[in-house]
């Protein structure tokens, strides 16, 4: 008895199927879907759900290339894991509503090393052929950036980079106000964690250095292996369990300092009683009820928005000189940050804190 054959893959329904399904030319097809004028709104409709029936879907990057206009964004994003991404991206997609343009999504490795090539972060949306790359965060040099988008244009996100439109926060002046509030309350032993050294992305380590060296203190930067919750919590733990403990952890993002309050908790370290945290990003777990951390508020829905915007001009004006667009941070105080234990000021504070 022969073998059952495989069922052979169904092919994929084409204009031409459809023209043939309604009776009309494939060129009548192809301005139904082009939205083009010259077809009834009767025949639009017949094309319409004579394609729903067959199965076909338009082809954009073909449709893209017949009439040598791209419809399609790319969308490239460090890091799912952190939600300040989930914010630009909801950002992004408001600025895109109603305007006709489709959004191609690729996500990165924020475990992978820094200095990746553009062309190999952004590699599946330049494959796509859309019109725009929309990148936040791409950790190759501003030179690999801007040789990247020569071949297509890049939106850089939360990031500055030359003769590359850019949407970014002031990360100086947030980084500057965030070790001012640490040291407004009295600490004096305050490390800055960071991650990998990326180009593009030190600002907030050098204005850190900057206002501890004006504060006349000696700064400890801390750099973890990677921009993750669980190397934060490992390299943190390093510090609090050894000599000369600090009092105060500015980290560079809410990521990195939720690591380090979970640190925290394993030693017996309460927050901010006995260890004060800052994040930076304001991200939407840093308002919960049970971490309320003090974090810096870059507007991330607000960036991808703006980001959004200048996609949309990039894809109508090509030749335009590139967008910089700068936006001022917000540092916003929560409870992750008290006066350091046995000073003055902490000693008032816990006065002044009714007890049962």
């Amino acid at each position: 008895m022969p073998a059952p054959s495989s069922p052979q893959p169904r092919r994929p329904a084409t204009q031409a199927d459809v023209a043939r399904e309604v009776g009309v030319s494939r060129t009548l097809v192809s301005f139904a879907f082009r939205n083009a004028p010259g077809v009834s709104e009767e025949t639009r409709h017949a094309i319409f759900e004579a394609a729903r029936r067959l199965g076909y879907r338009p082809n954009r990057i073909a449709a893209d290339l017949a009439r040598k206009r791209a419809t399609t964004i790319g969308l490239h994003l460090l890091d799912l894991h952190n939600e300040v991404y989930a914010d630009i991206f909801a950002g992004v997609r408001e600025a895109l509503e109603g305007s006709g343009v489709r959004v191609i999504l690729s996500v990165g490795d924020v475990r992978g090393r820094g200095g990746t090539d553009p062309g190999d972060e952004v590699g599946s949306l330049l494959e796509a052929r859309v019109g725009v790359v929309i990148a936040a965060t791409l950790t190759g040099t501003d030179a690999s950036v801007r040789e990247a988008a020569a071949a297509v244009p890049i939106v850089s996100v939360a990031r500055r980079i030359e003769g590359v439109d850019s949407v970014y926060s002031d990360d100086a002046a947030g980084a500057r106000a965030a070790t001012g509030h640490l040291l407004d309350l009295g600490h004096t032993r305050i490390v800055h964690l960071t991650g990998p050294h990326w180009e593009g992305h030190t600002e907030r380590q050098r204005a850190y250095r900057e206002r501890m060296h004006d504060a006349g203190l000696p700064p400890r930067v801390l750099a973890a292996p990677e921009f993750t919750f669980e190397a934060a919590q490992a390299a943190a733990a390093r510090i609090l369990d050894g000599p000369d403990r600090p009092t105060a952890v500015f980290a560079h993002n809410d990521q990195l300092a939720l690591g380090v309050r979970e640190a925290a908790t394993d030693l017996g370290l309460r927050v901010p009683e006995d260890l004060s945290v800052v994040g930076y990003d304001d991200s939407r777990i840093a308002r919960l009820a049970g971490i309320r951390l003090t974090s810096v508020d870059l507007d991330a829905h607000e960036l991808g928005a703006a980001a959004g915007a200048a996609a949309l001009a990039r894809l109508a004006d090509p030749s335009a000189p590139a967008v910089d667009r700068c936006s001022a941070p917000r540092l916003v105080v929560r409870t992750s940050t008290a006066p350091p234990p046995g000073s003055a000021r902490e000693i008032e504070r816990c006065r002044a804190v009714p007890h049962p």
